[in-house]
């Protein structure tokens, strides 16, 4: 079993005043306990039902008039996004373990713990599950913390996240990291326990999904990444996805960006550049490497954004933005640098580039001149928490740990709220 890890945010509450160096502080603890499932457990546990409350909202995809937000470890919430202004619950799919998503014409492709399952959404009130691929995925990470398969026993090992918040006394001269709204450790301790370019016909559509995906869709492939592989799946027949050829990646893989003939690879040390013209097995051709930070990438023409931060898995200090030239494939180069607060997804409509600062907002930024973007804030937004964001022709789709927002991006410098569906959860969370 793997280990469990508690990771630990320290806020202060206030500073007790006299000659006394103690201060209180409320401390929130963000606990891991052992779970375990078994594989006939989670495989029963899939069907759709009506629509749910958004609580714990991680990816966002786009498809049609059709907007899909992951419940984290739960499903998929399935939205009637014809109306931005007044988007309409139609379903939940129940999937456990679900964190990533893609669709090909009218088949959803999901994750669920180990396995790899395919929807028929053609009827989104009636949706049918079509295939199951099994046993294809060994592990992952939700929150921070890890599950593993046992194929032989067939038992999911999880961790299931939970909070326990205290007010302590603690010395007021300790070390502390400036965050919003005061200062955050993080502490671990150890217990038991894109739209993707698509040339394969034009009677074949793709859904759009952020930069912090983990799922991409090119030619006759869907590509999935985990912590050290890209794996491959034969779509040909969207319907009956067949497994295909595994390429390692290295440890610390967090996102996949396909465009054109290329795969941008991000990871928690560099963004790996991979020669895609033989979709069935992609090649390796450069590897730009950075500080040790969290690591979504967007690509428009020859230059790559990469946002650079600072995080629990993460580790590392480095809140930016680089700018990287990939005009040679085989040998990236920075351009430049721009410092930021604590980047998150980021989305590109030329010549609009967002980013969104998680805690502290969304950004707009012109960037045709790539030398000089820091000068080119077209608005900051820093009433909202911004995860990741998905740019369509004139609107910008946008989750965060307090909800969706739809804007009217027709003017960047002044997006107008279209909508926002709420969530219920932890206010420290």
């Amino acid at each position: 079993m793997k280990p469990n890890y508690l990771l630990l945010f320290v806020f202060p509450w206030f500073f007790l005043s006299g000659c006394t160096d103690t201060c209180k502080e409320t401390r929130t603890y963000r606990r891991y306990s052992p779970i375990t499932f078994t594989t006939t457990q989670l495989r029963q546990g899939v069907q759709t039902e009506a629509p749910q409350l958004l609580v714990n909202p991680g990816k966002i995809y786009a498809k049609d008039q059709f907007l899909l937000i992951n419940e984290l470890k739960e499903g998929i919430h399935v939205i009637d996004n014809r109306d931005p202004a007044t988007p309409k619950p139609v379903a939940f799919i129940r999937i456990p373990g679900n964190g990533d998503m893609a669709i090909r014409n009218n088949i959803l492709y999901a994750d669920s713990y180990m396995d790899l399952i395919a929807f028929d959404i053609s009827n989104p009130s009636s949706i049918q599950l079509v295939k199951r691929v099994q046993n294809v995925f060994p592990s992952g990470s939700f929150e921070g913390g890890w599950w593993s398969h046992d194929v032989n026993n067939q038992i999911v090992y999880d961790q299931k996240v939970s909070y326990v918040t205290e007010t302590v006394d603690t010395n007021c001269e300790e070390n502390v990291s400036p965050n919003r709204g005061g200062w955050v450790t993080d502490i671990f301790f150890s217990a038991q326990a894109s739209f993707s370019s698509d040339n394969s016909g034009s009677a074949t559509t793709n859904g759009v999904a952020g930069s912090m995906a983990r799922f991409a869709l090119y030619n006759d492939y869907l590509y999935t990444v985990n912590q050290s592989a890209l794996q491959l799946f034969n779509i040909k027949t969207p319907a009956d996805p067949k497994i295909g050829n595994q390429v390692q990646l290295g440890w610390g893989i967090e996102t996949i960006f396909p465009y054109k003939d290329k795969l941008f690879i991000g990871s928690q040390s560099g963004m790996h550049i991979y020669d895609n013209i033989n979709p069935e097995k992609p090649t390796l051709l450069s590897v730009f490497q950075h500080a040790r930070v969290c690591d979504p990438v967007v690509v428009h023409d020859n230059i790559a954004y990469v946002t650079l931060r600072s995080g629990n898995q993460c580790g590392g200090f480095t809140n930016q933005l680089d700018v990287v030239d990939i005009s040679n494939l085989l040998s990236p180069r920075l351009l430049k640098s721009y410092p930021m607060r604590n980047p998150h997804g980021l989305g590109v409509s030329y010549p609009n580039l967002f980013i969104c600062e998680g805690a502290y907002g969304l950004k707009s930024f012109d960037m045709r001149d790539a030398m000089s973007i820091d000068k080119n804030l077209m608005q900051y937004i820093e009433t909202l928490n911004a995860y990741d964001v998905i740019p369509l022709e004139k609107s910008l789709l946008l989750i965060g740990k307090d909800g969706f927002y739809q804007f009217d991006i027709s003017n960047p410098r002044q997006m107008r709220q279209l909508s926002h569906i709420p969530i219920s959860r932890p206010s420290y969370y």
